[in-house]
């Protein structure tokens, strides 16, 4: 599997990237995983829209999915025609939830994606075996691990503290690990992690290699890294656009 990183921003795009989305290509297999705000254009670098064969939706927050509704003009007025409809698994309510940001009724997101709703277990996606497990955060969501060819990738979405990461990343080749906070006083409980959190997660994990993502533009990078490698010895990078894995 290739794992690219389209966006890596968190919870807005920021000067140098967009919002949550990676690519994942499986031999071929097109994997979407989420579509934040500003990630459709960037995408447009590294695979064909039309190209896409499937989407993963973590959860329904904007820097998540939003640009699924350029998407949905994409598919829907493209000039070969109409092009047909590709899965998006996503929590449920997602169609209704993107209509609302779409904001006509000409043509209903479920008339351009087929949704299947998430839910806690394993579903095969295109040649990639997907573990589905709830995450710990104020909206219903829902992080990945895939498995393909002998490889496995660990998507955590968003997330505070929670076991079900450790079971997620086991042993996994790499953990894409949100790394919102930085250390620091009063920090929201269940809502996301520290660098240093990520990194205690992908060390308790025993991963091999850590990828810090969901990168806050008012934090420095640099010190998210410094406080990721104080609890976590191996291979550590911070995701960056173009990035491929």
């Amino acid at each position: 599997m290739d794992l690219t990183i389209v966006g890596c921003s968190g919870s807005y795009p920021g000067p140098e990237s967009a919002a949550s989305c990676y690519l994942v290509d499986a031999d071929g297999f097109r994997l979407l995983l989420d579509l934040g705000n500003g990630a459709l254009g960037s995408l447009q670098n590294h695979a064909d829209l039309a190209g896409i064969d499937a989407v993963c939706l973590s959860h329904l927050h904007a820097d998540h999915c939003l640009d699924m509704c350029g998407y949905h003009v994409f598919r829907t007025y493209h000039p070969a025609g109409s092009l047909p409809p590709i899965p998006v698994y996503a929590p449920a309510g997602a169609a209704d939830r993107l209509d609302r940001a779409l904001g006509s009724d000409a043509h209903p997101m479920a008339e351009v994606f087929d949704f299947v709703p998430l839910v806690p277990g394993t579903v095969q996606i295109g040649p990639v075996s997907v573990m589905v497990r709830r995450m710990n955060h104020p909206v219903e969501t829902f992080g990945f691990r895939l498995e393909h060819g002998g490889k496995v990738i660990a998507y955590s979405a968003d997330t505070g503290p929670t076991e079900q990461l450790v079971g997620l990343a086991d042993a996994a080749d790499v953990l894409l690990c949100e790394a919102s906070f930085l250390d620091g006083p009063d920090l929201p409980a269940d809502l996301h992690l520290t660098a240093r959190q990520a990194g205690e997660y992908a060390a308790r994990a025993g991963v091999g290699r850590l990828a810090l993502t969901h990168l806050v533009p008012w934090y420095s990078r640099e010190r998210s890294l410094a406080e990721a490698a104080t609890s976590f010895s191996g291979d550590i990078s911070l995701a960056t656009p173009g990035m491929v894995i």
